[in-house]
């Protein structure tokens, strides 16, 4: 078939697509070969074999298929690449209190994927109606939404490695469609984040270790929704974050304005309420959340990092109560956090607990956290 007539005769299909993502409400979208990244396949398997990828899967668990949409879809000619701003609607941050509120990365204060799906979904209609094969790919670990925004021309790599669009800067959730209609391509953007690196001294942890290169072991985000416990050197720096990190995006001054605009603080979540909800309500409520295993212990575990880091006496009875939860991670956690609130009560639960305590990463956190406490309390 000739490729330059299958194009012609794609425009009104082009510029219904381009309506529909109006009608909507997408901030972008933007048409692209569904040819292989081969560069991002390359910079996926230097992630992994150098273990910057932590211990993130998705797109990391299988470069070759994340990068070439052909090795899922054979039929694949053009990939349909939309982007949804969930700014201002999700708000703004709330600001680091001691008051038991656990903050929220605003991509996820509510599922902000649904109006993109659903924008998807209505662009994959219309490719069936006209006779062609579409499948949404929309937060899927076959393809790498952000280079196919990039040669979509949606926008551009940003040195925090997201993709940066004007007016919007990085606060945009991307998917796309991989279809076998023929139609014409954007022409990615011939623009950089140029001398700027606002965002590299914004990250919390350093996880930003070069331009466009982040370390995963790092980054709070990344941290957040891995198993296991959470790295000792970097529970200070969660603060009060219960789930995300926002601070390359915040800095990043392309979104700016946007940001700006966003005047409602976004929702937090009371810490002591996560501890004291059952596994099914919580796995419910925070369905749209990354979780190791769909596990709520991991959201046990980042709200009592989160109380640990607000070091009030407020929490001591809660955090001593974890000091006897049948989970080890969250016993361990919850010592840890009784340390930091210099407390005699907590030195009291700690001095009890380590008595009885069985578990050797639990004896050795609450050993740590004694460690710390004044001559005095450990009589």
């Amino acid at each position: 078939m000739d490729r330059s007539s299958s194009y012609a005769d794609g425009v009104k299909l082009e510029q219904e697509l381009r309506r529909i993502a109006r009608s909507v409400d997408l901030a972008a979208i933007g048409f692209c070969s569904a040819d292989a990244f081969p560069e991002v396949e390359q910079s996926l398997r230097r992630a992994v074999e150098s273990g910057r990828s932590g211990s993130l899967g998705f797109t990391f668990r299988d470069p070759t298929t994340a990068s070439d949409p052909s090795a899922s879809f054979p039929w694949a000619e053009t990939l349909v690449v939309a982007g949804h701003s969930y700014l201002p609607a999700a708000g703004r941050s709330a600001e680091v209190t001691g008051s038991g509120v656990g903050r929220i990365a605003r991509f996820a204060t509510g599922d902000n994927y649904v109006p993109l799906r659903r924008g998807l979904d209505l662009l994959r209609e219309a490719l069936v109606a006209a006779g062609h094969r579409a499948e949404v790919l929309c937060d899927d670990n076959r393809l790498v939404d952000r280079a196919a925004a990039v040669r979509a021309g949606l926008g551009w790599w940003g040195k925090s490695a997201m993709v940066l669009a004007p007016a919007m800067g990085p606060w945009m959730l991307l998917g796309s469609i991989v279809t076998d209609a023929m139609l014409s391509h954007d022409v990615p953007m011939r623009r950089d984040c140029g001398s700027c690196q606002a965002c590299i001294p914004a990250c919390p942890t350093g996880a930003i270790i070069a331009p466009g290169v982040v370390d995963a072991r790092r980054c709070l985000a990344a941290i957040a929704q891995s198993p296991g416990s959470v790295p000792i050197q970097f529970r200070q720096a969660m603060q009060n974050r219960f789930y995300g990190c926002d601070e390359c995006l915040t800095a990043c001054p392309p979104g700016e304005r946007l940001a700006a605009a966003a005047f409602e603080d976004s929702s937090g979540v009371d810490l002591v309420d996560v501890l004291a909800s059952a596994d099914r309500p919580l796995r419910r409520r925070f369905a749209h959340f990354y979780v190791p295993r769909n596990e709520a212990r991991f959201l046990r575990r980042n709200a009592i990092v989160a109380l640990g880091n607000a070091a009030s006496t407020e929490f001591t009875g809660v955090l001593a109560g974890m000091l006897g939860h049948p989970d080890p991670l969250l016993r361990s956690h919850a010592a840890w956090a009784l340390g930091r609130g210099r407390d005699p009560m907590a030195w009291g639960a700690l001095r009890a607990a380590v008595r009885t305590e069985r578990n050797v990463d639990v004896v050795e956190e609450i050993e740590r956290a004694l460690a710390d406490a004044p001559l005095g309390t450990l009589a």
